[in-house]
């Protein structure tokens, strides 16, 4: 396909648009719109998104079954994604789980 023929008239409006707005997630034309995050479908964020339930989950666990005087394992850091800066998802799943660990113990008690 040949994008002259649209300025030739050989390539109606509606066609073009069509065929823009079902490109591969591979394509040049998608990279440069979006980025990185092109290459993520909704089954990679679910993905990610239960990789960093499931770490919390092991956390928090460890956190309320430890030795008292044990130190306390470290938070997990949730999987990157694409379009995000690392530290500040850290900040912000810090922000959402405000809850310590010796909380978390006399929750469990």
């Amino acid at each position: 396909m040949d994008l002259l023929d649209w300025h030739r008239g050989r390539l109606s409006s509606r066609r073009l648009s069509v065929l823009l707005k079902h490109l591969p997630r591979d394509s040049n034309t998608v990279r440069a719109l979006h980025g990185e995050s092109a290459e993520w479908t909704l089954t990679d964020h679910l993905l990610a998104a239960a990789v960093d339930h499931l770490a919390v989950a092991n956390w928090m666990f460890l956190s309320v079954n430890r030795d008292e005087d044990g130190e306390a394992p470290e938070r997990p850091q949730p999987v990157p994604r694409p379009g995000e800066d690392v530290e500040d998802e850290a900040e912000a799943v810090t922000e959402r789980a405000q809850t310590t660990p010796e909380e978390l113990r006399q929750f469990f008690r």
